[in-house]
């Protein structure tokens, strides 16, 4: 099928949001800089195991990265700029995109997984699964916690983004959104998106926040760090996160010793992937390079998709959120479809039967949310 130049299709970018690389689908695995490719004397098997066990082999013999992080695809409300916390918002069409790129520029990478942790959100979950076709790693295991759910935006969530900085202003719904112990208004039982409604908690009505700043976030997810990522990175397994901005945040903070006072500056944009290399206490291993990443300023983990083109998605959702003089959406329309005709050049265009397995439309997702038990009381 022909396919537009590549050229054509960069025209209006200065530069792309994504290495060029991505745009030559016959390039090898091995193709991406950097990745430690001659590291046959980095131990994949952890030298905190006990000796009279057996030694776990992992998969990912091919890079020295030991975890990776990725926040899940544009869904709907990502689309219509609204707070969405806990509410199970799906993948657009240009979210089932985004996670295929992801899985792309991983399988480009050659870094190979053992295990897979996601959140409870068919947002994080659908993600998981495109990622996993596209690295032919659909077999490896899938595990699923309430604990890497996004953030809760309590009385927030449906609300559009920009227009809660035009009534509250941007430095107090930066506050909400980014800082370390400031939560928005709680949410009532009588909100039209209270999670309780949701069969998927009616065993945990009693965990359920009312809204939650990164400091009770961090709460939960230390619990499954600690329970669950250590005891497996100790074995020697390379780990995927996928998530949501929020719950990423609060890990990363961790995993970086940030400042509680720094982190409202620290985001996170959809669908690039954040690896990295840890030495035997679990700690970063600096870049390459010897700095920090050019993105946030704050990681030793490396965007697999550069920092040039996270930086400039950054940049794109900072406005779309707080600059007020903008009334375009900027996930939609202009340039915004010239990146959705750009990533369908890299990776073809979608199967149909996979995007009907990997996003249902919003008219079905209407039909059917009765049968996920919305608007029944637990």
């Amino acid at each position: 099928m022909f396919r537009t130049p590549a050229s054509r299709l960069l025209s209006s970018f200065s530069r792309p949001l994504l290495p060029t690389s991505l745009l030559r689908p016959q390039l090898s695995r091995n193709h991406l800089p950097n990745l430690g490719r001659n590291h046959r004397s980095y131990s994949r098997c952890s030298p905190l195991l006990n000796d009279e066990k057996d030694e776990f082999v992992s998969l990912n013999q091919n890079t020295p990265f030991t975890l990776c992080f990725l926040r899940h695809g544009q869904s709907t409300w990502n689309r219509d700029n609204r707070f969405i916390g806990w509410t199970d918002t799906p993948l657009t069409a240009d979210g089932v995109l985004e996670a295929r790129v992801a899985g792309q520029i991983l399988y480009k990478s050659g870094l190979m997984f053992d295990e897979v942790h996601t959140s409870l959100l068919r947002r994080s979950i659908r993600t998981t699964n495109l990622v996993l076709m596209e690295t032919r790693q659909e077999y490896i295991q899938v595990y699923k916690s309430w604990r890497l759910n996004e953030r809760h935006y309590g009385q927030l969530v449906g609300q559009n983004k920009k227009e809660v900085v035009e009534e509250w202003g941007p430095e107090k719904v930066k506050s909400w959104r980014r800082s370390w112990d400031d939560p928005p208004p709680p949410m009532e039982n009588d909100h039209p998106y209270y999670p309780g409604k949701d069969m998927r908690y009616r065993n945990m009505l009693e965990k359920i926040p009312e809204a939650e700043s990164l400091k009770d976030t961090r709460a939960r997810t230390t619990k499954f760090w600690d329970e669950t990522v250590v005891p497996s990175l100790k074995e020697g397994k390379t780990i995927l996160i996928v998530g949501h901005e929020n719950n990423l945040r609060s890990m990363i903070m961790r995993l970086e010793n940030i400042d509680p006072k720094d982190v409202i500056n620290l985001s996170l944009p959809r669908a690039v992937p954040l690896a990295y290399k840890l030495d035997a206490n679990l700690k970063p291993i600096p870049r390459p390079d010897g700095k920090l990443d050019e993105a946030t300023g704050f990681l030793n983990g490396v965007w697999l998709g550069g920092d040039g083109a996270v930086k400039k998605v950054l940049e794109r959702d900072h406005k779309q959120v707080y600059d007020t003089s903008i009334k375009e959406n900027l996930e939609m329309g202009g340039k915004w479809n010239t990146w959705r005709n750009w990533m369908e050049f890299a990776i073809g265009e979608t199967d149909p039967n996979q995007s009907a397995n990997s996003a249902h439309s919003e008219e079905d997702d209407q039909i059917n949310d009765e049968t996920r038990g919305r608007g029944k009381e637990y």
